[in-house]
């Protein structure tokens, strides 16, 4: 078991749970907004401007199945440094170009939200979806290990990270968009509000998922993917700092196939 520092448990969390939490609730976004956002990192300013109170995401039906991850953070900045500066960001540093790998699937909705509809007869081909409950738990133990304890998904807006220590990390989403410029790319962002419940006072932050998912090949996807940390109105500095991040983690990400579903997505086209 790899033991963690428990002050560096929340900014851990924070980028290990991004990749699980991608997205939930979704609108489409205008054409190019977010490819344009990804392609000027790290010149970011300014929250994006995503939506909320729309149906689970829709992943396209490539990204069906369950795959192998490789993580690499390729790139860390503190805007604002060195006036403000989250909690264990220097010691992130470790996780420099260093891969970790954890397994991810997605496939059918798992859960039903709110009232179900009057019966459609109609043949239906059930969205993929992301197991967020399953992604998230492999993404925190490849960071942190046995130190985590459960991550439940109850429904598409929330997820809670469980620590053994009893300490908790609660995820809210509240925006998020998609857009897919071409057949075998997928870009998808989503803002949460997340409270880390631990020692002393709980802490607030808002995160921002943005990434750029591409097909290679029916057994391969890679993402260029980028993690933005954003304080909230309970943090004293917001005045001063405003929607302006206050770090940003870039990661590339490379998804292999591990199971037997590759002819189901040799013949998908858009979700």
């Amino acid at each position: 078991m790899r033991v963690v520092p428990v002050g560096l448990l929340r900014s851990l969390l924070i980028g290990a749970i991004a990749i699980g939490c991608w997205l939930t609730i979704v609108t489409p976004a205008q054409a190019a907004t977010l490819s344009d956002r990804v392609a000027s990192y790290p010149d970011w300013s300014s929250l994006p401007g995503l939506k909320a109170k729309a149906p689970d995401l829709p992943y396209p039906n490539w990204m069906a199945g369950t795959w192998r991850v490789t993580s690499t953070l390729v790139d860390l900045q503190a805007p604002l440094a060195p006036d403000i500066v989250t909690p264990g960001f220097e010691s992130n540093r470790r996780w420099l170009d260093q891969p970790l790998e954890f397994p991810v699937r997605f496939g059918p909705p798992a859960y039903s939200a709110g009232p179900k509809p009057l019966p459609d007869l109609r043949p239906q081909t059930p969205p993929v979806v992301a197991d967020r409950a399953f992604n998230g738990l492999a993404i925190a133990r490849a960071y942190l290990g046995e130190a985590v304890a459960s991550v439940q998904a109850p429904d598409p807006n929330q997820q809670l990270v469980q620590l053994a220590n009893g300490d908790n990390l609660l995820m809210r989403m509240t925006g998020r968009a998609w857009e897919q410029p071409a057949p075998q790319v997928f870009v998808a962002s989503e803002l949460s509000r997340q409270i880390f419940r631990g020692q002393g006072r709980p802490q607030f932050n808002t995160v921002e998922t943005t990434a750029r998912y591409e097909q290679r090949s029916p057994d391969q996807i890679t993402a260029d993917q980028i993690t933005a940390i954003y304080l909230t109105p309970q943090d004293p500095n917001y005045f001063q700092v405003g929607d302006r991040p206050i770090a940003l983690y870039r990661y590339a990400l490379t998804l292999t196939r591990t199971d037997d579903s590759s002819d189901a997505a040799r013949s998908a086209g858009n979700p």
